[in-house]
């Protein structure tokens, strides 16, 4: 009798082991399919800037409504440059390091830094002007590398700011062009500029951004001839400077139109350009379809869906200018 009851223990916890054997498997894969993702992100602005807040907001609202929620199942490891190229190569640097599962990068001028350290890792790139010419990738519909993401302006654009800001101000007839040479659509778009500046008899010069005197001393150079006017390219170090530069336009009465709304809405003239919360709220998605196993190279680039135009109305009175009610009739904001 004892025999038998020996017997059926040790059945029972062979069986027991048996069974707990057979379900690791199955428990180790439900725990590689839950595990909390990484994704890097790297951006020109500064942390405390209230753009930052804004995208932030929009990209992770988005990823929660896809069912990644932050601090749950998905980390983000953010890390914000300012414009200062000695962080940009620090925080580039740590990001690979990292080995995230995708990087959201936003700016022309991170996306090289980051694919000069890798080939492999999926990125996800917004705010970018010329995606090809940059070298991120192939093509907009066959991206091919690592990279993908929301480019924001054709260089076309480039023509209509000017011929925005002649409307605003007819007496325009020089045009400085805020740029920063190493941004890798800076030369395409003031070469537009360029060429239909001359066919309209308007003289037009680069101001450089490299660093804040060189900016200052550009614009205060400019200043000193009438009927000047400024052209200022999207790119980074004008972004993070844009309190700066609206306010030396308003010190040397200088109309000035800016590529993104928050420069009109910021004491700026008048902006034509994209919305730029929208592009963190689609680069969620394709963040979300990277995560479920999609390629970078699978996903085409994709442009921004509308272009707005802001005017300022305490600006334009400010600098003396009537603004034409035909382009009034076109504004899709106007601030009074």
């Amino acid at each position: 009798m004892i025999d038998i009851i020996a017997r059926r223990a040790f059945i029972g916890a062979f069986g027991g082991v048996a069974v707990a054997c057979s379900a690791w498997p199955l428990i180790a894969r439900a725990q590689a399919v839950t595990r909390k993702r990484r994704v890097g992100a790297f951006s020109y602005l500064k942390e405390q800037d209230s753009e930052s807040r804004a995208y932030v907001a929009a990209f992770e609202r988005e990823l929660a409504r896809l069912g990644w929620n932050v601090g749950d199942n998905v980390q983000i490891d953010y890390r914000w440059t300012g414009g200062d190229a000695d962080l940009v190569r620090r925080y580039a640097a740590e990001l690979v390091a990292a080995s995230p599962d995708v990087i959201l990068v936003a700016g022309g001028s991170h996306v090289g830094p980051i694919q000069k350290l890798t080939r492999v890792l999926p990125i996800v790139f917004v705010q970018v002007a010329d995606a090809v010419g940059g070298g991120f990738v192939e093509s907009l519909a066959r991206p091919g590398g690592n990279a993908t993401g929301f480019i924001n302006f054709e260089f076309d654009i480039a023509g209509k700011w000017l011929e925005l800001l002649k409307q605003i101000s007819p007496r325009t007839a020089r045009v400085a062009v805020l740029r920063d040479a190493a941004n890798p659509s800076g030369p395409g778009q003031f070469g537009s500029i360029l060429a239909l500046a001359r066919l309209q008899g308007i003289e037009a010069r680069p101001v450089g951004l490299a660093n804040l005197a060189e900016m200052e001393r550009g614009i205060t150079e400019f200043a000193r001839q009438p009927n000047g006017g400024l052209i200022i390219l999207p790119n980074g170090l004008a972004i993070v400077r844009r309190d700066r530069v609206i306010a030396l336009a308003a010190q040397y009465h200088l109309p000035a139109i800016y590529p993104f709304g928050y420069f009109a809405s910021d004491g700026g003239l008048i902006s034509y350009g994209p919305d730029a919360v929208d592009q963190y709220r689609r680069a969620a998605a394709y963040v979300d379809r990277i995560l479920k196993g999609q390629k970078p190279a699978d996903l085409p680039v994709e442009q921004s869906a509308k272009l707005a135009l802001t005017i300022n109305l305490k600006t334009a009175k400010a600098l003396g200018l009537d603004v034409p009610a035909t382009l009034l009739a076109t504004a899709d904001e106007v601030i009074e």
